[in-house]
C-alpha cells in the first residue's frame, strides 16, 4: 500500500508533462504556419542579445520600479522551482527531502527560497495593487478587458497560492523545523500552527507538498493559455529578433527580384512564372492579410507578447487618441492565429477556409493607418517584440492587393512616379518659390 502515492504522483507527473508537451507541439505547428524567414546572420549578437535581454532583463529596468519588481519575481520563481527536483524525486522514490543530507549547504539553499519566496509574494502583491487599485492606464486600454485582464491577474494569484504552499509547507514540517536550519521565514509562521499535534502538522506539511506540486503543473500547463508564455518563449524570440538599425525596413522579395531582373540585359522579359512543387504558377503576394502570409518569426513574437502595453504607452499615436495599439496588433495576431490552428485541428491538420482573415475581422484600416513607423513600440518592448513589422507587411497588402492606400498616399506615389518627387510640382518649377 505504500506504493500507491508514488504510483499516484508518478501518473499525476506523466499527465503534466505529457499535455504540456502536447501544447507545445501544437504551438511549434502554429509558429511554423507563417512564411520562412532568414534569421542565421549575425550569430554572435543574437546570443548577446539573449543573454542580456531575456536572461539579464536589461529592458525591464527602463522603468525601476515595474522593472525591479519583476526581477525579483523572476529570479525567485526559478530558482525556488530548482526546489521542484526534489519534489519529484520524493514523489517517485517515496523519500523525504533527499538533498537534506547535504546537511548546511541544504539548509542554506532552503534559507535562500525562503527569503525569495517571501520577496516574491510581496512584488505579487504590489504588481496586483498597481493593476487594481492604482488602476494604471496601461492595464486599462480597450484590450485588456475580459479575459486579458482576468489572465493577468490569474497569475498573481497563482504565484501568490504556490509561495505560501512552499512557506507552509516548511513550516508544518516538523524534521525540518528541527533542523533550525534554513526554516530562515517558516519559523515566524511555525507558531501558527504550535497548538496541533505532530499527525496533524504532518498531514498540513503533506496537503501544502501535493497542492504544491499539482499547482506547479498546473501553472505550466495553464501557460499555454496565459500571457506568461514569454516565460519560455522570450529567449528564443530576443535570439531571432531582428539585429538590423531600427527605421531599416526589409524589401519584398518579389518586388527586389522584378527590380533585378529589369536591371539584368541578359533576362528575358518574357520569361514564364517560376512554377511550385505542385507544378503551379507560384503567384507572389504582396504583403500580408493573414497570419500565413506574415513569417514565422512574427508569429512567434505574437506568442511571445507579455501584454505588459510598455509599446502602446510609448506609441505617440495612441497617446493622442488613435485607435492604435500595438498591443492589440500582437493580440489580434495570436488570436487569429489560434484560431486557424483550431480550424486545422477540427478539420484532420487542413485548413478549411473559414471566411476571416486577420485584417478586417482582426485589425482595421484605421489602426494600420494610424501608425507613423516611428519603432517607439519595438524599442519599448522587453522581449524584442516587432509589431510594426506586421503593420508595415499589412499596409503593403492594402497598397499592392488592393490599392486601398489614403488619398494622400495616393497622390503622394503619383507625384512621385509623375515628377520624381512627393510635390505636385513639375521639376522644371522646383526652383519658382525662390524668385518670388
Amino acid at each position: 500500500m505504500s506504493i500507491i502515492p508514488n504510483i499516484l504522483f508518478a501518473i499525476i507527473l506523466i499527465a503534466g508533462i505529457g499535455y504540456f508537451a502536447k501544447n507545445v507541439k501544437k504551438l511549434i505547428r502554429n509558429i511554423n504556419l507563417g512564411r520562412d524567414v532568414d534569421v542565421s546572420d549575425n550569430t554572435s549578437q543574437r546570443w548577446k542579445n539573449m543573454a542580456r535581454i531575456a536572461l539579464g532583463q536589461s529592458k525591464m529596468v527602463h522603468r525601476p520600479i515595474a522593472g525591479f519588481l519583476h526581477i525579483i519575481v523572476y529570479v525567485g520563481f526559478v530558482i525556488i522551482n530548482i526546489e521542484v527536483l526534489e519534489i519529484i524525486i520524493d514523489g517517485l522514490f517515496g523519500t523525504l527531502r533527499i538533498f537534506s543530507g547535504l546537511g548546511v549547504v541544504y539548509g542554506c539553499l532552503i534559507g535562500a527560497f525562503e527569503i525569495l519566496a517571501s520577496l516574491v509574494f510581496v512584488a505579487v502583491i504590489i504588481f496586483w495593487i498597481r493593476r487594481n487599485v492604482i488602476k494604471l492606464q496601461r492595464f486599462w486600454k480597450p484590450e485588456m478587458k475580459g479575459w486579458p485582464k482576468n489572465d493577468g491577474n490569474i497569475i498573481l494569484y497563482f504565484e501568490m497560492v504556490l509561495m505560501t504552499l512552499f512557506l507552509v509547507m516548511n513550516a508544518t514540517d516538523v524534521h525540518f523545523q528541527a533542523m533550525n536550519s534554513g526554516n530562515v521565514i517558516s519559523q515566524f509562521i511555525a507558531p501558527l500552527f504550535s497548538g496541533l499535534s505532530e499527525g496533524t502538522l504532518h498531514i498540513i506539511e503533506r496537503a501544502a507538498w501535493w497542492i504544491h506540486i499539482i499547482g506547479i503543473l498546473t501553472f505550466l500547463n495553464y501557460l499555454y493559455f496565459s500571457k506568461h508564455l514569454h516565460i519560455l518563449l522570450a529567449f528564443p524570440n530576443t535570439y531571432y529578433g531582428s539585429v538590423k538599425p531600427k527605421g531599416e525596413l526589409d524589401n519584398l522579395e518579389a518586388v527586389t527580384k522584378e527590380v533585378m531582373m529589369m536591371m539584368d540585359p541578359n533576362a528575358d522579359p518574357f520569361a514564364p512564372p517560376a512554377e511550385n512543387e505542385s507544378g503551379e504558377e507560384e503567384v507572389a503576394k504582396f504583403g500580408a492579410s493573414d497570419v500565413q502570409d506574415l513569417n514565422w518569426v512574427q508569429l512567434l513574437n505574437a506568442y511571445t507578447c507579455t501584454e505588459c502595453g510598455r509599446c502602446t504607452s510609448e506609441c505617440p499615436a495612441n497617446q493622442t487618441g488613435k485607435k492604435l495599439s500595438p498591443r492589440k496588433i500582437m493580440m489580434d495576431t495570436r488570436d487569429r492565429l489560434e484560431e486557424v490552428g483550431k480550424n486545422i485541428d477540427a478539420n484532420n491538420g487542413v485548413f478549411n477556409d473559414d471566411g476571416k482573415q486577420l485584417f478586417g475581422d482582426y485589425i482595421t484600416n484605421e489602426e494600420l493607418w494610424a501608425c507613423t513607423s516611428c519603432n517607439a513600440c519595438v524599442e519599448a518592448c522587453p522581449v524584442s517584440i516587432n509589431p510594426l513589422s506586421i503593420i508595415i507587411d499589412m499596409r503593403r497588402y492594402l497598397v499592392m492587393e488592393q490599392s486601398a492606400a489614403p488619398v494622400e498616399l495616393n497622390n503622394m506615389m503619383t507625384n512621385i512616379e509623375n515628377n520624381g518627387a512627393p510635390w505636385p510640382y513639375n521639376q522644371m518649377d522646383r526652383l519658382n518659390w525662390k524668385d518670388e
